[in-house]
């Protein structure tokens, strides 16, 4: 084989090794790029795991402003939004073990920082407009989630708990819309979804972020910290 030959099968195989490699990029990337156009939001089974996260974090900031705000407002607005959200992730729990999802045990890192970063002004004015500014984002993403699931989700039941919950989510955002604090609604019942399950999910943005008593979180909060105990894992996921 002469020099000319031998460079042209070189140039050729490398020219085949650089086109499988775009493929497998292509490929590779493929899922990330549908996830990118849809929004990244997630639906059914991971939006009920997303709702979970969205509460438990939820709760905790609501249990910290309930000790550590410095006005009765922000308190008061604590007090409905820790109770509302452990309900509604009671529900999730629940559409959860039905259905065989299993539930993350912790908020998620960006949700832990978030939390860090409003008790690192616990004890002064700051705290309680870091507090609302962080309550007015978290709970728009939240209501975009839950119409995301109900227009895209193919889950029944969980598009009726999506649904279902976006009322209670909504009376949460005009509580602090704006990063203002506009005190408390009357005492709000939520109502049973269908199965019989109470309205359920997100306040995600959760997604979804509800107040369970402490004993039946997921996950807890300690010391002023984003380090959290989880109760157990759940069945395995249907997907």
């Amino acid at each position: 084989m002469d020099d000319d030959t031998v460079m042209h099968t070189h140039r050729s195989r490398r020219a085949a090794t650089a086109l499988a490699a775009l493929a497998a990029a292509c490929i590779a990337a493929a899922p990330a790029v549908a996830a990118d156009q849809d929004g990244g939001l997630p639906t059914d089974n991971a939006f009920l795991r997303a709702a979970h996260q969205a509460n438990l974090a939820e709760i905790a900031l609501s249990q910290d402003a309930r000790k550590n705000a410095t006005t009765a407002c922000v308190k008061d607005v604590a007090a409905e939004l820790e109770r509302d959200h452990a309900k509604l992730d009671a529900d999730v729990k629940a559409l959860s073990d039905k259905l065989g999802v299993d539930l993350p045990l912790a908020p998620t890192a960006h949700q832990q920082q978030m939390l860090a970063d409003v008790m690192a002004q616990k004890g002064t004015a700051a705290y309680d407009r870091a507090w609302l500014k962080t309550q007015d984002t978290v709970h728009r993403l939240t209501l975009k989630a839950i119409d995301h699931q109900v227009a895209r989700g193919e889950n029944r039941q969980i598009t009726a708990a999506a649904k279902a919950a976006r009322p209670v989510v909504a009376g949460h955002l005009e509580r602090v819309e704006g990063g203002t604090c506009h005190g408390t609604a009357p005492a709000r019942t939520i109502h049973a979804g269908s199965g019989g399950q109470a309205a359920t999910v997100f306040a995600a943005g959760v997604p979804a972020a509800v107040a369970v008593p402490a004993v039946a979180l997921g996950g807890a909060l300690v010391a002023g910290g984003a380090f959290w105990t989880a109760s157990r894992l759940r069945r395995n996921d249907l997907r």
